[in-house]
């Protein structure tokens, strides 16, 4: 990989944020997690996959890229703190009972704190970004999406294309066997004999 990459990848990510800015006319420029997603077009122009890579897609092998990232990132400020500021309880539960939030990279600052202060403790949870609730609101979402990406990565949360924040996904329910296939089990062990061969 080559150092255009990263160059090209961080034009782009605060490009887009300029963007944000001037179109929701916001003093301050911040970028978010949501602005690298923004950029993957340009991310997966530059990478050149092996034949694995070449059958997962160059879209998932930057999502994938770019998750695993941020669940490193995020470890580094969360992971193994002893008080309450690691607790993300409160959160997770807000979207398991059925909470949902979208973020993307062309809401507005002031709409989505307003929509991520909905979610009880999130805003509290931001102390070990150096992030307070009194801080301006692009520092305040742009953290907080962090904390919710670095969940995601965690599998923790879930987040689909539209980049819609929801609980983690239940467990896959088996499908119910029908009346068929337990009436032909029935016969299957009926056949077996003792020894485990067929009559």
């Amino acid at each position: 990989m080559s150092q255009r990459l990263p160059i090209s990848t961080l034009d782009l990510v605060v490009s887009n944020a300029e963007r944000r800015a001037l179109v929701n006319r916001e003093p301050v420029v911040l970028p978010r997690i949501s602005d690298i997603y923004a950029a993957m077009p340009g991310m997966t122009g530059k990478l050149e996959l092996e034949y694995e890579g070449e059958m997962k897609g160059a879209d998932t092998v930057v999502r994938d890229l770019i998750q695993t990232a941020v669940g490193k990132i995020y470890d580094r400020y969360f992971h193994g703190l002893e008080n309450q500021q690691a607790n993300t309880q409160q959160i997770e539960q807000w979207f398991n009972l059925g909470g949902t939030i979208k973020l993307d990279d062309n809401h507005a600052a002031s709409a989505a704190l307003a929509d991520l202060k909905q979610i009880q403790g999130l805003i509290s949870k931001l102390a070990p970004l150096g992030v307070a609730k009194s801080d301006a609101a692009p520092k305040v979402v742009s953290a907080a999406e962090f904390l919710l990406e670095g969940l995601v990565a965690h599998r923790k949360l879930s987040r689909n294309e539209e980049r819609v924040f929801t609980g983690k996904p239940s467990a896959p329910r088996k499908p119910e066997r029908t009346e068929l296939e337990i009436e032909y089990d029935d016969w299957e062990r009926a056949r077996r004999t003792p020894r485990g061969g067929y009559n």
